[in-house]
């Protein structure tokens, strides 16, 4: 087996997540000097600061801060479906494929795929019609809901561009169809394609982004809607045990957090970096968009195990093997991950 002592003893650079950054001294200041409060009784005031900047961001009436993306999601589905209603989204979307089924388990939905006919991750306004399309049979399902996920994780942080997400919200409203997004990265979608997030908000009932990903705050999302969707979802965050007393110490890392989405684009050009690399060492690459791109390889398996034992840690993601920059990866890391690559021979 090979083995380089320098790599071996070197230490790992983690691209299995945006979620692996630790905050640094400007945000560990800000959270140990937060203004807190009750939030669960009171409503904390930096909780409270941070929601109403994310709802203007958003272009929402309210917010409401949760612990995760998950919950932020499953709070959503809750409030949006009865029980046994059928929702559709993406083929590989995270509320399919990575919240343990509490769409199903939880909220009582009925999830159904949507193929991708538009690219990665991408339905078309038509496919949702079709899925959609009322029936008078009375065993039918009800469909209800649509959920959008922009940037798509499974599809290896593909982006919904503002005209097709419009096209997808209109479709869904033409039915009677709540819409509901995640995302959880929207900001990268946003840098990608210069534009205010809010314009990628268009139409829905309901977002959930993420300040933990890769934005790098320690914990939190956050669940936005009108003020009536948000006052039942803070009553449903508290069945949930999503409620929280001084959350202000939270909140001022995510506050910090969002002072920081245009660097962003540095992470969005370390994946081309790497990309470009891994091409040029014969990787099948799809050209990222954001700040994660997905390798095709002959076995997922044996390449993250030669990839561990050279201090490269990724993930496995829809078949292939994911890389995932963010704010703790530098140009020289992504330089440093292609010369371990390269003379590994992997």
């Amino acid at each position: 087996m090979w083995c380089d002592l320098f790599v071996t003893s070197s230490a790992p650079i983690d691209l299995r997540s945006d979620t692996v950054t630790r905050p640094d001294e400007q945000m560990r200041s800000a959270m140990a000097a937060a203004d807190v409060g009750d939030d669960v009784l009171d409503h904390d005031p930096t909780m409270r600061a941070l929601e109403e900047r994310v709802a203007d961001l958003l272009g929402t009436a309210s917010a409401l801060w949760v612990p995760s993306g998950t919950m932020g999601n499953l709070i959503a589905l809750m409030l949006h479906l009865k029980r046994g209603d059928r929702f559709l989204a993406p083929h590989g979307a995270h509320v399919l494929n990575h919240e343990l089924g509490s769409a199903a388990w939880l909220a009582g939905g009925m999830p159904d795929p949507l193929d991708w006919d538009a690219g990665p991750g991408r339905p078309t306004a038509e496919t949702v019609r079709a899925k959609a399309r009322i029936t008078a049979a009375y065993d039918a399902l009800h469909t209800t809901l649509l959920c959008l996920e922009n940037t798509h994780n499974g599809a290896g942080g593909s982006v919904v561009p503002p005209h097709e997400h419009a096209q997808l919200a209109a479709a869904a409203k033409e039915l009677g169809l709540k819409v509901h997004l995640d995302g959880a990265r929207l900001w990268n979608a946003a840098a990608a394609l210069n534009v205010p997030p809010k314009a990628l908000t268009v139409g829905v009932d309901s977002v959930q982004v993420c300040l933990s990903k890769a934005l790098g705050a320690p914990v939190g999302s956050v669940l936005a809607g009108p003020e009536e969707f948000i006052t039942a979802g803070r009553r449903v965050r508290k069945m949930l045990g999503g409620g929280v007393r001084q959350g202000g110490v939270v909140a001022a890392a995510g506050l910090t957090a969002l002072d920081r989405v245009e660097s962003l684009a540095e992470d969005h050009d370390n994946a081309r970096r790497l990309a470009g690399g891994l091409a040029e060492l014969g990787w099948q690459v799809a050209q990222p968009q954001t700040n994660m791109l997905l390798a095709a390889v002959p076995d997922v398996q044996l390449t993250l195990q030669r990839l561990t034992s050279v201090g490269v840690l990724a993930v496995p993601m829809s078949g292939q093997v994911r890389f995932v920059l963010h704010r703790d990866v530098s140009e020289d890391d992504v330089e440093e991950v292609l010369r371990r690559i390269g003379q590994a021979g992997i």
